[in-house]
């Protein structure tokens, strides 16, 4: 990265809009805290990931529309994990708990953007999974904020970068069945 671009970046991270907000929404958490609620937000942080192994273990059994939402899943995780992972190194944002690890900054939250990439491609695939799809989340994200790992604009953010490629991995998956005439499956 050029020392022109490093610049740019710090002076964004400097004067970040979103830093009232995300202080805000920072002060509230921490002054609403439950230390029975600790453990159980830490459980759903921590095995966050599971649910992700889990959809799509149980979507590799579940036949061809299985299929056809694990393939959609992994069109839209790989660029999502390599966005999430890329601007961690660059932007290189301190944690609100004060953990400074460029490898392991704060921006964005990828718990929140694979959970989220999940509930989209969940509620493309199975509309009517999307209530549970969408609390669990959004519950995975608020884990973040509670345990003071992220700060409200990262999960925000991995929210809309979620979003962004879970939409283009079903617009790459509907191209390249029309391409081939592969009926859809999902």
């Amino acid at each position: 990265m050029t020392a022109l671009a490093r610049s740019l970046l710090l002076a964004l991270a400097l004067s970040w809009p979103l830093q009232p907000l995300d202080d805000a929404v920072q002060s509230w958490m921490r002054s609403h805290r439950d230390p029975s609620a600790h453990q159980a937000m830490d459980f759903v942080s921590s095995r966050a990931r599971w649910l992700l192994i889990g959809a799509a273990a149980t979507g590799l059994v579940a036949g061809a529309a299985g299929r056809g939402f694990v393939a959609e899943l992994a069109v839209a995780l790989v660029p999502v994990n390599l966005v999430v992972e890329g601007l961690k190194w660059t932007v290189g944002r301190t944690r609100p708990d004060g953990e400074r690890h460029r490898r392991n900054s704060s921006f964005p939250s990828s718990h929140a953007a694979n959970a989220f990439a999940l509930a989209a491609v969940l509620t493309r695939c199975w509309p009517r999974s999307a209530l549970p799809a969408w609390l669990a989340a959004g519950v995975v994200a608020f884990s973040r904020l509670y345990l003071d790992r992220h700060w409200f604009s990262d999960v925000l953010a991995s929210a809309l970068i979620a979003l962004a490629f879970a939409w283009l991995s079903a617009r790459i998956l509907k191209r390249g069945q029309e391409r081939t005439g592969t009926p859809r499956t999902t």
